[in-house]
């Protein structure tokens, strides 16, 4: 009997201790949500300098702007990368989810695109244009249209199609998820489409967006957290890795000025 205990008793030990190891390893593995093109790349890009710190990185790719932050703050993720502070801010008001983010990337312009036209003069009265259906890239849409004299908005932080005071085009407008946004380009006569779809949907924003946002824009993508984690060694590491030469180096050249660092 007392042999039998103290195997039991060591069996736990043992277990416990494969429990830890397998907790310290955990610990050295960030798991990071982010959209495929360009947040994905640019993580990858930094694995090694993130692995010279010490750490692992796991990605998992999302094609939409709801179930990172959801995955977040369940904890399935230690980070996601995927949105613009606005949108982050919002979402996390809305869902009461206990995010923050920590550091400022890469800045992703929207732009406006067309199958239908190549110059934005050409837009025929009462053509119909589609925009994200979120708040934010919604309003976003909005205020870049407005900036090139397309309408006029009332001047409010987060603005929406009922804010549109002014309509010399009598344009129409279509709200839709972002992801899908370019694939519609064949129904609609343009489209205000977030950088990453752009890319996704083989756009070529320099080349091919009748307008675009400059770099003026407040809408710099970041790395969200749990405000818990926010000031964790493995947060700290990637911080570093997402804010240093190489990642700066690698979005310059990368994306020729599609997209642009932030830092």
């Amino acid at each position: 009997m007392m042999k039998k205990t103290v195997s039991l008793f060591l069996g736990a030990l043992l277990s416990l201790g494969l429990l830890a190891g397998c907790g310290q390893k955990d610990d050295k593995t960030i798991v990071v949500g982010a959209s495929a093109v360009p947040h994905a790349e640019i993580l990858e890009n930094a694995r090694e300098d993130l692995k010279a710190l010490g750490y692992n990185l796991e990605i998992k790719v999302f094609n939409d702007y709801v179930l990172p932050n959801k995955a977040l703050s369940e904890g399935e993720l230690d980070a996601n990368f995927f949105q613009h502070i606005p949108y982050l801010e919002e979402m996390n008001k809305a869902e009461n989810l206990g995010l923050t983010w920590t550091v400022k990337v890469h800045i992703e312009p929207m732009g406006l695109y067309s199958e239908k036209i190549t110059d934005v003069a050409d837009l025929k009265d009462g053509a119909t244009i589609a925009i994200p259906n979120d708040a934010t890239n919604g309003s976003r849409a909005l205020k870049l249209l407005a900036a090139n004299d397309l309408i006029e908005l009332k001047d409010t932080e987060i603005a929406s199609v009922l804010d549109i005071t002014a309509n010399p085009k009598n344009l129409k407008f279509t709200e839709l998820d972002a992801p899908a946004l370019p694939r519609t380009l064949v129904d609609v006569d343009a489209a205000v489409i977030n950088m990453n779809y752009a890319l996704e949907g083989g756009l070529n924003p320099l080349a091919d967006a009748l307008l675009i946002e400059g770099s003026e824009s407040p809408y710099a993508n970041v790395l969200a957290v749990r405000e818990a984690d926010k000031d964790s060694d493995k947060i700290k590491a990637l911080n570093k890795v997402l804010n240093n030469e190489n990642t700066k180096k690698f979005i310059e050249e990368k994306y020729e000025g599609s997209i642009f660092p932030a830092f």
